[in-house]
Formats: structure tokens, C-alpha cells, sequence
């Protein structure tokens, strides 16, 4: 699922990497995170490694460790950095290892890397400071890669999600009207990781990769996502259940399952 965008009232422009008390809100049940959010396709993660001067990743929100194990399963070595405590903990249990801490506050201590890496997460992160320090410890022709799935349901799907949420949050700084551009949403995420990487002046110009791909749901499924978006993590049991049972009834009406189709797109660019 992609992070629904969050935009407090009177910001002109959504700096999602200043609210930490959203950014660090997954954790809350992190064992669901780690089931039910989306891998990454296969195709990107050779991509990547073939792109990259060497095996040895860094990982930066690492998270419960989804696109670690699956670099490390194509042979690579990979140190995830997560502020959560939580996620952390999740992904060490699955023997991802992982350093706690913010990445513009975390200390590399002069270790050096081929690839940086960010998945579903580079939009936490300032992406000026977070461009350089990227730089900073890359070696030589090192490739940095921020990748998001954008996720797209069925419309019916989607405008009862939306209906739902705006009923129970009418206040929100969630604009989950954005959720109707589907894969099409994607730029939001991409252009503002573009222009950190373009600002540093550290790096060869941003490439945009793109992989669509599609998956299938049962109705259990789908409702087992949800809770896991940055709109719904800190959403007390009751409205959470209204928007759960309103999604359950449009999927119900679809024959009881969906399937969501997805573009993981890839900011990457290598070390000028």
C-alpha cells in the first residue's frame, strides 16, 4: 500500500518527514505489517543489485525488514537503520540486522556501502539532508534507490475507503481524495525524492524505474492491509471498525476478493 499523503492544514507543500509521531506509528502491530504488506518484484531487486558496484546494502527505514531478507536472498549483505523500536526488533527476529535511529542522526562511523536503499520509506527523510548523507556513504559509483509500491484497488474499493475515513476523521490531514490517482499517485513521492537528489549536487542525474504488477485479495486479506496505512495506525478500534466494515461491504459486493494492481516505482541515481 502507498502512505496516504499527509498534509497538516496551512503547509503549503507536505514535508512528511517532520511529523516523526506518523512516521513512527507502524510499529504498532508490527508482526501485521510484516504479513501483509506487499513485497517488491524481483525484477527490481536484480535491477538494483546488477546496478550497484558491489554486494554490501544499507537499508534506510528498513522497517520489519520486507526488501532486506529479499536483497539478501539475491546475495547481498544489508544493515537496515529504523527509528522505530518496534520494527526493529521485528527485523532482527528475522535476522535482518539493524541499527536504531533517524538517518540524518544516525552515525555511519566511516563505514562505507554500494547501494542505499529505501523502501516505502525515503518520504520520512528529509530529502536534501538525506540526499547527502546517502552520498556520504556511498563508495564510488555507489547506486541510491528510494522505491514505493502505488498501489491501485478497484474505484469502488477505494470510494468507500475514502467515504468511510472522511467520516469518521473529518479533520484528518490525511488527503485520502489523493487515493483515486491510484498508480497514477506515484509522482508525489518520486518528483520530491528527484529534487533532494538533484539539490545535493552529489549525484548523476534521477532515473525513474517502474514495474506494474498485480495481486490478488480475499476480502480477510485486503481488511488486514488497511490497518497498516499511515491514515489508520493510530486510529482507536471503533472508527477503525466503521472503515473496515464499510471496505468489507464494497469487496463483498465485487464477489468477496479484488485484485489490486501495483506500479513500484524507483528513484535511483548513482554517485557523481
Amino acid at each position: 500500500m502507498p502512505t496516504i499523503p499527509y498534509e497538516p492544514a496551512g503547509q503549503p507543500r507536505p514535508e512528511p518527514h517532520l511529523h516523526r509521531q506518523v512516521a513512527e506509528s507502524f510499529g504498532v502491530d508490527a508482526a501485521r505489517y510484516d504479513r501483509t504488506r506487499p513485497h517488491y518484484p524481483e525484477a527490481m531487486v536484480a535491477r538494483i543489485v546488477a546496478e550497484s558496484p558491489g554486494p554490501e546494502l544499507l537499508d534506510i527505514g528498513c522497517g520489519t525488514g520486507i526488501e532486506a531478507r529479499q536483497f539478501l536472498a539475491a546475495g547481498c549483505r544489508v544493515l537496515g537503520v529504523e527509528p522505530d523500536t518496534r520494527m526493529a526488533e521485528f527485523a532482527r527476529a528475522t535476522r535482518v540486522p539493524v541499527e536504531l535511529g533517524t538517518f540524518e542522526t544516525w552515525d555511519p562511523a566511516g563505514r562505507e556501502f554500494d547501494a542505499v536503499i529505501a523502501g516505502q520509506a525515503w518520504h520520512w527523510v528529509d530529502p536534501v539532508v538525506g540526499a547527502g548523507k546517502a552520498a556520504a556513504v556511498l563508495r564510488p559509483r555507489g547506486r541510491f534507490a528510494a522505491f514505493w509500491n502505488a498501489s491501485e484497488p478497484p474505484a469502488a474499493i477505494t470510494d468507500a475507503f475514502i467515504t468511510a475515513f472522511q467520516r469518521v476523521l473529518p479533520e484528518s490531514p490525511f488527503k485520502v481524495e489523493a487515493m483515486r490517482l491510484g498508480r497514477k499517485g506515484y509522482p508525489a513521492l518520486t518528483d520530491r525524492a528527484a529534487d533532494g537528489i538533484r539539490t545535493s549536487g552529489l549525484f548523476a542525474d534521477p532515473e525513474l524505474w517502474r514495474f506494474d504488477w498485480e495481486q490478488s485479495y480475499t476480502r480477510a486479506e485486503w481488511l488486514d492491509v488497511l490497518p497498516t496505512q499511515g491514515g489508520l495506525t493510530r486510529l482507536a478500534p471503533e472508527p477503525l471498525g466503521v472503515v473496515l466494515n464499510e471496505v468489507g461491504a464494497a469487496i463483498d459486493a465485487l464477489g468477496g476478493s479484488c485484485t489490486v494492481r501495483y506500479a513500484t516505482v524507483v528513484v535511483t541515481a548513482t554517485l557523481a
